[in-house]
């Protein structure tokens, strides 16, 4: 789950990382009460689950109250075009009013989880205020890591070596330790899947974190049910939140093919096989084990209402889900709607002749395949071929 800005900075906060003062806006008058209140020169911020929002027009430095109630004018209510987008942007609908920073310099600071280190990973970089990914394709040596122990955390040694990297004055080691411990605390106290500080400014005294970015992981929300509250579903892909609620595995994409799989491994070897054959899947959709009916139909259900989808393909292989589940599911989603595209099927495993039976004695047109791969084929028939 993604944080806004003025989300993660709040999160942040309580664990002692430093942040600007700032207030959140909805119209541009209380933009203007806001920049008013923190006086001075301000920054204009627009809030939207993207990154890349000062160089699309989403970020604008005034120099009082009047110019920030025109900026957030400029702002509010239009869509807002970045690379993380895509071509239809995302609508605006709230800033953050923040007050102007003397910047010295600009670093960035980030946290992940390394998987494969089973740690966290903690990176920095001289070259803050740029996307961390394009420092890394093109200067990868400004990129410094530290992987921290989770027994013992992050060590004062770690902070100095990263400090003495970054080109930083040597009283600075400590205060980088500081930082990244709470950093740290802020990561592991939410359930955090990355943090992100960029960029991290070097004012006088010390480090402030300008911008932020806070992603949550979905499966330790429930510990965390205030955090939890601050999903904003407006910036959510609809097919994905309406997925989410229903504990579906959903990812929107930008293909034709609809794609409903059990198993993440068979889902994924599903959209190769589709790309493969020359087109683009509509979606990653794994039904996952232990899947009802009615589940079953609220996942074909969100096929169905995709605008993209010309094609629908289920590749089931029988296990712990049984085929008469999902075919019981897909007939329950058709009942009283008809699907206007071709519904292609590969059914194979437990009760794969129940499942059969039961497609075959719906109103359903099903054209069947003998296995994925047949299936991924027919399925790029169905939309005319290859695109």
């Amino acid at each position: 789950m993604k944080l806004h800005e003025f989300q993660a900075k709040k999160v942040l906060a309580d664990y002692l990382v430093p942040v600007p003062q700032g207030k959140v806006a909805e119209t541009p008058a209380a933009a203007r009460d806001a920049a008013h209140a923190l006086g001075g020169k301000v920054v204009v911020k627009a809030q939207i689950h993207a990154g890349g929002r000062g160089k699309a027009g989403g970020v604008k430095v005034v120099l009082g109250p009047d110019e920030a109630q025109r900026a957030a004018a400029a702002i509010l209510g239009k869509p807002l075009v970045t690379k993380q987008t895509g071509p239809e942007g995302k609508v605006v609908k709230r800033v953050l009013v923040e007050k102007a920073s003397e910047i010295e310099q600009e670093l960035y600071l980030g946290m992940l989880v390394d998987r494969e280190a089973r740690s966290v990973v903690m990176m920095a970089s001289s070259e803050g205020g740029m996307e961390i990914e394009e420092v890394a394709s093109r200067s990868p040596e400004k990129i410094l890591k530290e992987w921290i122990d989770p027994v013992v955390g992050f060590m004062p040694y770690q902070a100095n070596r990263m400090a003495d990297g970054l080109g930083l004055a040597k009283d600075f080691g400590s205060k980088l330790w500081e930082l990244g411990t709470n950093l740290y605390k802020a990561m592991l106290g939410c359930d955090a899947s990355l943090v992100e500080i960029n960029p991290l400014a070097l004012v006088a005294g010390g480090f402030l974190a300008v911008d932020a970015k806070v992603n949550l992981d979905d499966n330790g929300l429930f510990r965390h049910p205030k955090l939890a509250e601050m999903r904003d579903k407006a910036e959510e892909d609809p097919r994905e939140s309406r997925a989410r609620d229903s504990n579906l595995s959903y990812v929107g994409l930008q293909g034709k093919i609809g794609c409903m799989v059990n198993g993440a491994g068979l889902a994924m070897a599903t959209m190769d096989l589709v790309k493969l054959e020359g087109a683009e899947p509509a979606n990653f959709l794994d039904v996952g084990g232990g899947i009802t009916s009615e589940r079953v139909a609220e996942a074909f259900d969100i096929l169905m209402d995709d605008q993209r989808v010309e094609a629908i393909l289920v590749n089931i292989f029988g296990g712990i889900v049984r085929c008469d589940v999902i075919a019981e599911g897909i007939t329950a989603a058709t009942r009283n709607r008809k699907i206007d595209v071709p519904l292609i099927a590969r059914l194979d495993g437990t009760n794969v002749e129940q499942g059969r039976k039961i497609l075959e004695e719906s109103d359903l047109e099903v054209t069947y395949a003998a296995n994925f791969a047949d299936a991924a084929k027919k399925a790029v028939e169905a939309i005319g071929g290859a695109s």
